[in-house]
């Protein structure tokens, strides 16, 4: 599978947005890619206004996600890119849609808000409530997660257990003090820790610093873009996958009774509910099946 992954600098103007958003597919499409992953939230963007988004956000069946999903009518290539859509209270979500042959394949709404180094997102964003969404697309399984999800390992894990071979991660990541770095090595742990590929695309500008890359399930960046506006071409190598599995088993290595382990061995804490433990333990019998499943693929 090709992959093709654009960043640019969104404006205030979901017209002038999706304008940009529809040159980067047709430039994915001419050169034969399969999947193409846009930034986060690049439905609109107000630098040094963003409670302005929450007069801009639109439905999934809006002019902006619907000119995206019009975009990839009657072709092979999916499309993945973040947006805003209304929320209740006066908030918005952040949402990542895929698309593909004109209809969209899966959404996820934002988990983790970004309140971190002064910034808060949750004071205009409402948080999602439901897993990451797999979808398959290509003869591959992809994964949707956004931006500040990168720093809690347990979203990309979820989406390992379910068999994602990829995944593609919207971001717009605030240019800051070591934030480059950060970025650069989340990404990678995530791909390493997981063994597959992730297809980060990073929004550009004055607030954010792009740094779009494709990572493979070794750690090895494969390709990535600097500051500046730009679409970046790259290969998913199914035996690259294969191989990395098959030499790093981390996944079918875990040890998923050391949570219970922990527990036993300290005192309950105040806010701890009686059903934890079961509910631990399903999740855990859940993750031995999936590593189980996982363990087969890697086999094959």
């Amino acid at each position: 599978m090709k992959v093709a992954i654009g960043q640019f600098e969104a404006s205030p103007t979901w017209e002038k947005n999706l304008k940009t958003c529809h040159a980067l597919i047709a430039s994915a499409k001419a050169q034969g890619a399969e999947l193409l992953v846009l930034p986060e939230g690049v439905l609109a963007r107000f630098t040094g206004e963003p409670s302005r988004i929450l007069d801009a956000a639109q439905t999934l069946d809006g002019p902006f996600v619907s000119g995206i999903v019009g975009a990839t009518a009657g072709s092979e290539l999916a499309v993945v890119v973040g947006v805003h859509e209304p929320a209740q209270n006066n908030r918005v979500y952040n949402t990542a849609i895929a698309a593909s042959n004109g209809q969209i394949l899966a959404s996820y709404r934002k988990l983790h808000l970004y309140d971190a180094f002064g910034v808060r997102e949750s004071d205009r964003v409402q948080p999602g409530d439901r897993l990451p969404p797999v979808f398959e697309h290509a003869g591959l399984r992809i994964g949707l997660m956004t931006c500040y999800d990168v720093r809690f390992p347990e979203v990309a894990r979820v989406l390992s257990d379910d068999g994602a071979d990829l995944i593609a991660l919207p971001a717009a990541w605030r240019r800051g003090l070591l934030k480059e770095r950060h970025w650069d090595l989340l990404v990678a742990a995530r791909a390493l820790e997981n063994t597959c590929y992730i297809a980060a695309a990073g929004e550009c500008g004055p607030d954010n610093i792009g740094g779009s890359m494709l990572v493979d399930p070794m750690g090895v960046v494969r390709a990535q873009l600097g500051e500046a506006p730009g679409l970046l071409i790259d290969s998913i190598d199914p035996e690259r996958l294969r191989a990395s599995r098959q030499s790093l088993p981390v996944i079918s290595h875990r040890r998923l009774d050391i949570a219970a382990m922990v527990r036993q061995s300290r005192p309950s804490r105040p806010d701890s509910s009686s059903d934890t433990a079961p509910r631990a333990a399903g999740m855990a019998a859940r993750a031995m099946s999936r590593g189980a499943a996982y363990q087969g693929r890697a086999d094959q």
